[in-house]
C-alpha cells in the first residue's frame, strides 16, 4: 500500500486534489482511500488530506502517518511544525513554490522538487489552483499512474472548456519535471 499525505490551503483544492487522485487510480483498476482533516473550515486555513493507493481492498481507516510521498501546495507551511513528520525513509516531497529548491532546503533543511504551481495554472485556468498541476507532477515524477487515469478523474467532475483547460495544465506540468524522477526513492 502507497500513502501520500497532501497539504495545503482552504480554498486551494487540498480536498479535491486527495479524491481526483484516488479516482485516477480506480480508473487503472487500484484501490484507493481519500479523505481530508480540517482545522477551522475557513479559506486559508491549513488543509490535510490523505491518499492510499493499493491493489487490494484498503482496510486501514486512520490518518496518514508515515507517508511515501508528500504534496505541499503551500511552501509557507514547509515551516510548519509536522508537515514532514513521519516521512518514510527516502520519502519525497512535492512543493507548490516560485521558489527555487536549493532556496527551500536553505530555509527548511528539507530536500523538494519544486514546481510553480500556481503559475501554471494562472496561466491555463486564470486563476491559482495548483492541485492539478501538482498531481500531473506527482504522476510524473513517481510513474504511479498515468497521466490519463487523471484526466478520466477530472472528466468525471468537469466538463467542456474547464476539463480542456485541465488537460492543458496536465501537460504543461508534466513537462516541468523529470519524467521518472523519483524512481530511484
Amino acid at each position: 500500500m502507497l500513502e501520500i499525505r497532501i497539504h495545503g490551503r482552504g480554498g486551494q483544492g487540498n480536498v479535491a486534489a486527495a479524491y481526483l487522485l484516488a479516482g485516477a487510480a480506480f480508473e487503472t483498476g487500484r484501490h484507493a482511500q481519500a479523505f481530508p482533516n480540517f482545522g477551522a473550515e475557513r479559506r486559508g486555513a491549513p488543509v490535510v488530506a490523505f491518499v492510499r493507493i493499493a491493489d487490494a481492498p484498503i482496510r486501514r481507516r486512520c490518518q496518514v502517518l508515515h507517508p511515501d510521498w508528500l504534496i505541499v501546495q503551500d511552501d509557507a507551511l514547509l515551516t510548519a511544525g509536522g508537515v514532514s513528520a513521519g516521512l518514510k525513509p527516502g520519502g519525497r516531497i512535492l512543493v507548490n513554490s516560485a521558489r527555487s529548491a536549493e532556496a527551500l532546503h536553505e530555509r527548511t533543511g528539507l530536500e523538494t522538487t519544486v514546481l510553480a504551481a500556481d503559475s501554471l495554472s494562472k496561466q491555463f485556468l486564470g486563476r491559482p489552483m495548483p492541485n492539478t498541476a501538482l498531481l500531473s507532477a506527482f504522476l510524473t515524477l513517481t510513474g504511479l499512474l498515468p497521466r490519463e487515469a487523471l484526466i478520466k478523474a477530472l472528466a468525471q467532475r468537469f466538463k467542456g472548456d474547464l476539463l480542456e483547460k485541465n488537460s492543458q495544465l496536465i501537460e504543461e506540468a508534466a513537462r516541468q519535471v523529470p519524467e521518472g524522477g523519483w524512481n530511484d526513492a
